[in-house]
Formats: C-alpha cells, sequence, structure tokens
C-alpha cells in the first residue's frame, strides 16, 4: 500500500482559523472542528497539527477530568484530519490515551472518506494489525474498507471487533440473524471466524443456548444458501480438529450438531472422526465417537480402522469413551464374529487401563468372541498384553487364553517419597542503598517470598539509619511509580497521610512497603493499627504482622533502629538464638532503645528445639545485664510446653476446630502477640471474613515456626473453603504449613484432609505435596489423616471423587504404601455406614485406589466392612472394587508383603 501524495511545503494556516479549530477543540465541538476543516488545503492540516500535539499532551496531564473527556473526541476527529501519513493517522486513531472518548466512526469516514483509495486501505490495514485491546471501532475500519474497495485484512483484531460489533449493536426488532445478513463481507467475515482462536465465549453471549445465537443464526444462513454449506462444514471440522480452549470447541461443535451432517456427508470424514475421538477434547471425542460407532454398525467402517479408532480411545482417561468403545466392539464382533483376528489386539489394549472395571469389560469381550479356533500368534499376543492385569483378572484371563499363569512374586514394595526440603539461609541486607532499592522495586512487582521481604524489611531499616538522605535518593525511581505518589490521584499530601491513617484494609507485603515508603518520605504517619477487627480466627495472626511494620515505621523517623532483632535466620522463619544474642549485644553497644512489638516477634522464631544451641545463647544472653537479654535467656531455658487441647465442632457440614489457650508461647509478650496466647473459640473458628484473601497470608507461619500448628488450627475454616465452597488457591499455603519445624498435630492433619477434597485441581495438587513431604518428614499420622478424611466424607464437606483422585495422584508418585495406611483408616467407617440400597457415590472409586495400593505393597489381612460391601449383588464399581480390594487383602502374601496387623484398623 501506498501512502498519500507528497503535496507543497508546510505553510502556516490562516491564524483565525487555527485559533477556530483549537478553540472548538478545547470546547468538544466536534460538528464545528468537521466544518472548520471543510475547507483548508492538506498543508495548512499540516501546520495547524503541532498545535494540535501540544494540546494533546496538555490534556494528557488531566485525562481522567471532565474538561479532557469533553475534548477528546474533537481532538481525535481534528488530529486524524490534519495528517497525511497512512502510519500517522492509524497511530493517532488507536491512540491508547484517546481509546475511551473517540470521536464518532461516522464523523472519522466523513474526514477521511476523500482520500485516495490506496491510501484509505493501507490506514485499514495498519488498525487491523493493531490488537484488539487498541478497541478501534469495527465501523470505522468497514467503512473506510469498503470506500477502498480493496479486500478486508481479516486479522485477528478485525474479526472480534466485527464479532462484538454484532454482539453489541441489539435493537429491540432484530436478531443476530438480521444483523449478519447486513453485512456486505459475510463470507469472508464467516471463513475467517474459523480461523480465529479464542472466540468461544464471545460466540456464546449474550444468548448462550438460547434461541438468538452464534449457530443458530449461521446454521439458518447455511439453509437458505448464503453460505455455502460445503465449505461451511469443512471449516467447522477443521476448526475442531485444530483444537483449542474448551469454549472453542463446545461453541463449534454445537455448529457441527446443527448441521445434522447426512451420512454421505460423515462417511466421507472417517480419517477426520478418527483424529477427533483420538485427540479431541472429550466431548469433540464422545460426538466423533458417536458418528464412527453408527458407521461401525452399518458395516460402513473396516475392521483396520475400527481398531485403530479402538487403539486409540482405549489410551483416553475418560472411563465414559473407553466404556462405549467396549459396547460397540461388542456389537460389531457379535454381528460380524471374523473380524475378532483384527480387533481383539486393539481390545488388549484395555487390559492396561488405570480401571480395573474396564479392564474386567476387556476380558469379558475377549472371552466371549475368542473362539476356540483363534490364531496361536493371536492367542500368545493376548496372553502378554494380559500382565497388565490386576492380580484379580490374570488368573481368569489365564484360564480363558489356556496359558498357564505367571506366578505373582513381586519383589517387596519400596516407597517412593521425596526429598525432605531444606530450608534456606537468609542472605545478609543489601550493602548499597541501590542494591536495596532494586530488591524493593522486585519485591513489590512479585510480591515475593518471607525470605525476600524480610531481608528487604532489615535493609530498610539499616540504611535508614546509616544515611536516610542517601537511600531517598536510591529509593526515588521506585517511590515514584507507586499509587500514593502520583499527583494526580492525591494533589493534596495530607490526603496521602489520611489514607493510611484511615485505612481499612489488612497490610499485605505490597501494603506493608507502601507504609514504610510513605513514612520515609513524610507522606504518611504511622500512628497504630488500623485494620479493622473483626470476631474471626485470622485477627490474632494479621495484628503482630501489622504492628510490627506499624512499630517500624514510627522509628523510621523518630528513632531510626540500627537492625530488626526478628529477621529470621532461615527461609521457614526460624532465628537461630545465637545470632538474636549478638544482635542484642549490637544494640546494647549503640544505645538503642528496643522496639517491643520486633523483639517480641524474635521471641517467637528463636530456635529452642536445639536444647545445646539454646543453653549456650541463654548464657550469653543472661551476661548482657539488659532486660530483653534477662527475658531471653529465660526463654530458652523454658521448658516446651505442650500444644493446646483441641476439640471439634461441626457448623453444617464442616468439622471446625477449637483450642484452648497456648500456654507454650511467652507471657510477657506486646498486646498484638499476647493474641497468639488466647483461645480460639467458636465463634472465632466458625466466622467470615476477608483476611484470607490478603496477601499476609504468606506471613503467618513465620509467626511461629516451630508451632504450625497453632497457625493451622486458624486456617482450618480457610481451607474448609477449598472442599465445601469450592474456593480456588486455599491449599498453596500447605506445602508451607508442613515444611514448618514443629510437630504437625491434629489441626494441620485436619487442613490435609479437606485439602484432598478440594474442587479445583491445582488445589488438590498443593496438597498431595503437603502430604508427600509431610510423609518424608516422617510427620505424618496416617490413622489421624485417614480418620479426618473418613469423618469429612461423611458429614458431605468432602466428595469422594475428588479425594480418590488426589490420593490416585499421590500413589501414582510412588507413595503407594502411604495412601494405603491413609485409606485403611477412612474405609471401615465409611464402609459400616453404606447404605444397603444406594451406596455413597465415589466411593468405588476410594476402593480402587486403595486395591491398587494393597496389590502394590502386597498388604494382607481383615479390612472391617469390606465383605458386606463385597457381598453385595450386583456390578457397580462400588461392589467390584470391594471384590477386587478382598482378593488383594486374602490372597497369599508375596515375598516382602505387609503383615496382617498392618492392615487392622
Amino acid at each position: 500500500m501506498t501512502t498519500a501524495t507528497k503535496t507543497a511545503p508546510t505553510t502556516a494556516a490562516p491564524a483565525p482559523v487555527a485559533a477556530a479549530v483549537l478553540d472548538a477543540v478545547r470546547g468538544g465541538r466536534t460538528a464545528e472542528v468537521v466544518r472548520l476543516l471543510d475547507g483548508v488545503t492538506d498543508a495548512e492540516r499540516r501546520a495547524l497539527f503541532p498545535a494540535l500535539k501540544e494540546l494533546r499532551k496538555e490534556l494528557r496531564a488531566a485525562r481522567w477530568s471532565a474538561e479532557v473527556r469533553r475534548a477528546h473526541p474533537a481532538l481525535h476527529a481534528a488530529g486524524a484530519a490534519c495528517q497525511t501519513g497512512a502510519v500517522a493517522v492509524a497511530s493517532w486513531l488507536a491512540a491508547s490515551d484517546m481509546r475511551w472518548s473517540q470521536a464518532r466512526p461516522a464523523v472519522l469516514i466523513d474526514l477521511l472518506g476523500d482520500r485516495d483509495p490506496r491510501w484509505l486501505a493501507d490506514v485499514v490495514e495498519r488498525l487491523a494489525a493493531r490488537p484488539f485491546t487498541a478497541r478501534v471501532p469495527y465501523e470505522l475500519m468497514s467503512g473506510l474498507a469498503r470506500l477502498s474497495g480493496a479486500p478486508i485484512p481479516t486479522t485477528d483484531a478485525y474479526v472480534r471487533a466485527w464479532v462484538d460489533s454484532v454482539n453489541r449493536a441489539r435493537r429491540r426488532d432484530d436478531t443476530i440473524l438480521d444483523r449478519l445478513r447486513a453485512e456486505p463481507r459475510l463470507r469472508e467475515l464467516v471463513a475467517a471466524l474459523f480461523r480465529t482462536d479464542g472466540l468461544g465465549s464471545w460466540l456464546d453471549w449474550p444468548s448462550g443456548d438460547g434461541p438468538d445465537t452464534w449457530t443458530g443464526a449461521l446454521y439458518r444462513l447455511v439453509a437458505d444458501g448464503t453460505l455455502d454449506r460445503a465449505a461451511t462444514v469443512d471449516a467447522c471440522v477443521a476448526r475442531l480438529l485444530r483444537g483449542g480452549n474448551v469454549v472453542d470447541q463446545r461453541i463449534f461443535l454445537r455448529l457441527l450438531r446443527e448441521l445434522a451432517l447426512t451420512r454421505e456427508e460423515e462417511r466421507g470424514r472417517v480419517s477426520d472422526w478418527l483424529a477427533l475421538a483420538t485427540d479431541g477434547p472429550a466431548p469433540v471425542a464422545a460426538h466423533a465417537q458417536s458418528v464412527l460407532s453408527a458407521l461401525a454398525l452399518d458395516g460402513e467402517v473396516s475392521p483396520r480402522h475400527l481398531a485403530e479408532l479402538t487403539d486409540a480411545v482405549l489410551f483416553r482417561p475418560e472411563r465414559k469413551l473407553v466404556r462405549a468403545q467396549l459396547v460397540l466392539l461388542g456389537k460389531v464382533l457379535t454381528r460380524d464374529p471374523s473380524a475378532a483376528g483384527e480387533v481383539l489386539p486393539a481390545v488388549a489394549q484395555g487390559f492396561g487401563h488405570e480401571d480395573s472395571d474396564l479392564q474386567e469389560r476387556a476380558l469379558k469381550l475377549v472371552e466371549r468372541h475368542l473362539g476356540e479356533a483363534a490364531a496361536p500368534e493371536l492367542r500368545a499376543g493376548l496372553a502378554e498384553a494380559a500382565g497388565q492385569l490386576v492380580p484379580a483378572l490374570r488368573t481368569r484371563a489365564a484360564r480363558t487364553l489356556g496359558v498357564t499363569p505367571a506366578p505373582q512374586e513381586p519383589a517387596g514394595h519400596t516407597e517412593v517419597l521425596p526429598p525432605v526440603p531444606r530450608p534456606d539461609r537468609l542472605a545478609p541486607a543489601p550493602g548499597s542503598a541501590v542494591e536495596l532499592a532494586e530488591e524493593i522495586s522486585a519485591l513489590l512487582a512479585s510480591g515475593g517470598d518471607v525470605a525476600t521481604f524480610e531481608r528487604a524489611l532489615d535493609g530498610l531499616v539499616r540504611h535508614a539509619h546509616r544515611d536516610r538522605q542517601e537511600l531517598l535518593t536510591a529509593l526515588e525511581p521506585v517511590i515514584s511509580r507507586r499509587w500514593w505518589a502520583d499527583p494526580q490521584r492525591f494533589r493534596d499530601r495530607n490526603a496521602v497521610a489520611s489514607y493510611f491513617e484511615r485505612r481499612h484494609f489488612p497490610l499485605d507485603t505490597g501494603g506493608g512497603f507502601d507504609l514504610l515508603l510513605a513514612t520515609l518520605t513524610g507522606a504518611a504517619r504511622a500512628r497504630g493499627s488500623h485494620s479493622p477487627a473483626g470476631p474471626c480466627a485470622h485477627d490474632s495472626l494479621t495484628r503482630p504482622f501489622e504492628s510490627r511494620l506499624e512499630e517500624i515505621a514510627r522509628r523510621l523517623l523518630d528513632d531510626p533502629l540500627p537492625l530488626l532483632l526478628a529477621t529470621p535466620s532461615w527461609s521457614t522463619g526460624v532465628l537461630e538464638p545465637g545470632e538474636l544474642v549478638d544482635r542484642l549485644e549490637t544494640c546494647r553497644r549503640l544505645g538503642t532503645r528496643i522496639a517491643p512489638v520486633d523483639f517480641g516477634q524474635a521471641l517467637l522464631r528463636v530456635r529452642r528445639t536445639d536444647r545445646g544451641a539454646a543453653g549456650t545463647a541463654a548464657e550469653r544472653a543472661a551476661a548482657l545485664g539488659t532486660e530483653e537479654g534477662t527475658r531471653l535467656a529465660a526463654w530458652l531455658t523454658t521448658p516446651e510446653a505442650p500444644l493446646p487441647r483441641v476439640s471439634r465442632l461441626t457448623s453444617d457440614t464442616r468439622v471446625l476446630v477449637e483450642t484452648e489457650a497456648a500456654t507454650g508461647l511467652p507471657e510477657d509478650l506486646p498486646e498484638p502477640l499476647r493474641r497468639l496466647r488466647a483461645p480460639l473459640g467458636a465463634d472465632r473458628a466458625r466466622g467470615y471474613c476477608y483476611h484470607w484473601y490478603s496477601g499476609a497470608r504468606q506471613h503467618w507461619l513465620a509467626l511461629l515456626p516451630e508451632q504450625p500448628e497453632l497457625v493451622a488450627a486458624r486456617m482450618v475454616r480457610d481451607l474448609s473453603m477449598a472442599a465445601v465452597d469450592d474456593e480456588r488457591g486455599p491449599c498453596a499455603i500447605l506445602p508451607r504449613l508442613v515444611e514448618a519445624e514443629g510437630p504437625a498435630g491434629e489441626s494441620v492433619h485436619l487442613c490435609l484432609a479437606y485439602g484432598l477434597g478440594a474442587r479445583h485441581a491445582e488445589d488438590r495438587l498443593a496438597t498431595v505435596d503437603a502430604l508427600l513431604v509431610l510423609a518424608a518428614r516422617g510427620g505424618l499420622d496416617h490413622g489421624q489423616l485417614g480418620a479426618d478424611l473418613g469423618e469429612l466424607v461423611r458429614s458431605e464437606a468432602v466428595k469422594p471423587l475428588r479425594a480418590a483422585d488426589a490420593l490416585r495422584t499421590a500413589a501414582a508418585t510412588g507413595a503407594h504404601r502411604t495412601v494405603w495406611l491413609v485409606l485403611r483408616r477412612a474405609l471401615p467407617g465409611l464402609l459400616a455406614d453404606l447404605d444397603a440400597s444406594v451406596p455413597a457415590r465415589g466411593l468405588g472409586d476410594l476402593l480402587a485406589v486403595a486395591a491398587e495400593c494393597a496389590e502394590r505393597t502386597g498388604a494382607r489381612g481383615d479390612l472391617p466392612h469390606l465383605a458386606r460391601a463385597a457381598d453385595r449383588r450386583g456390578a457397580s464399581r462400588l461392589v467390584t472394587q470391594a471384590r477386587r480390594l478382598r482378593h488383594a487383602l486374602t490372597d497369599g502374601a508375596p515375598a516382602g508383603g505387609a503383615r496382617a496387623e498392618e492392615v487392622a484398623v
């Protein structure tokens, strides 16, 4: 494409015209701008543009004011009209600073429509090449494209803008079909629609499955001949073959079903159906499978193609698809027994499926259709594949195939658990103010972790004490980008101070550093904690964190601290006692007034489990002769107290906990930290609040790094929300919880039990990680976790299907014994409560995981109430898996198998 032809050298626009245009732009009188520019030459337009550019800079300084919003549409139109280059005009039209206050497309088309058609096509291509987020109106692009006469640029942005305009241009008396019929370039745009990714949710809006839908409109356009049927079907199938997100696939599958392909159209695409059944998402694969099933039952799919389909489908994880394929094969083999030679080897792929019920279905097909005259090589291949069957089916397969069953003598089970995570040693605070500023900038951008936060916090305190002005100079680029430093948002510095003083939100990593930086610059004053308090379990966790930050902020200006006492030695939050004594010696030498909350936090973090190191540090602390040294020495030599007693309460379907007062914490703590000693009552255990959504939750575990149980008790309800309320994300903290150096008690195990039943897969994976780490550390009480899981399933707080998925994932890592020891405690209570007529949904999946683990580990013995479930009539999943588990527990124990007493509950 070419740009506009060069014109005469620029000459100054007549002063009256330029003044009138600028005045009209400032007043937002777009129609007047169009009239004034109508008779102006190109040279005069170019001469006027610098003034418009300066006006744009002036307006940008206060872009959200009413005056700017009023002026922008007129400025948008004038700036486009006063430029002659296609690149410059496209950049002006799509400028981000005028995106939300533009001139109407009709006005812009009127101003630009008399240009050269090739120039117009160039502008349209440049506008269409921009991302859709530039929000260039479709009416503008399509109007200029129509005037240019060139083919439309079917880019992602152009097609999205078209779909968006169709969705939004709703009138009372029209439909999507009416709007599509009115589109002159409909065929080109519909063809591009199938090539554009990520439009599924757009095509599903606003009507969804209602009568006025995109799929219904496209079907009608095909039916009346507006769109070519063969091309549309080909495009739809090709779109499904290309893949994409689930919503996209659902929409185009819906269209394909509405098109109702004829048998001839389906027969001509057998290879496409095979590909979709192999690799498509479950709904698409199910549709392709149904098409192939109908063709196969009519004899229009060869045994070779049927075997190819079976090979692919039997490897899929969706049990419904595998079951449907096995049913189809049974019907085909009944109709045509001669196909057994080609089909049965593919059926044998089902012997390796993870679901033993489907293994049994595949074996039944072989038993029914093998025949006595089967070729020896076929029998040999099936016998080799039968080695993948679960032990309960291998003997049965050997009888069917007429071979000697392979001896089932697996070697002793080797449990595979992850290595125990080692905490990282915190590096010293950054040595220079510039390095510190870089770390704080990265921390504010990413959120960081506890170690990064504490290191930067200590560095800020040290450099503020050493040279406050140098620190401010280094932090200036960081501070200038903070929201509270924006002069347009806070023109009065008192407003910033008032905002922080009256804040009604809990502090997190970013909010804490904002408070410290604003205080350092004098823009804020920390006068005490102002985040809202409420009857929730988190108040005692958030108050210590906030109070320490506010204490540090006050001291930054009044009496800077040379260092922080509570900065941990390790990433878990643990502070070595010798390091704390060293810091107290430094503070005594400098005559520093100790910050009480910071020192109280140091007491809660100091390591006491190493009694030798604690005793040595206590002697040094006592020799300091200071009040803090005496308190530290007393705390380091105080015997460890037992964890507070936990009692349970039921709220709806939830199982929550209450605790007594924590006697194992220092008694002389400042008030914000003293809250950690308080008992956790029923009112706080039940209460909802917004603290869980605070970014400070990662710091909660660092408050009491050697007593995770006290933190976990205050988080039980949060973890229950992952299972009961389908919340996303609460379980992300579980791996950090079990990495803490203290013992895992009843509350930690209850949190894990809830996590196993979380709604979202990422939460269940985080729980599995935590479960395996705790087992690797030797801190997992299998019986406690199993009892908790059984209790939550019985109360319907946890769905057994979700728990089975999580435990299956854990077992797949090699932790079969760990999972078995959990399930052997959970299952008896569930089986005892089993209703005689309606079994618990998902219990069969838990039994399947248990059977797999029992077979792998060689566990033997009796599981209470299992026989009653196994002796029930029928062939439900629960019954078949109960029989499989009974078979695994009662057959002869292999070498290295577990002793019978290991199974006793």
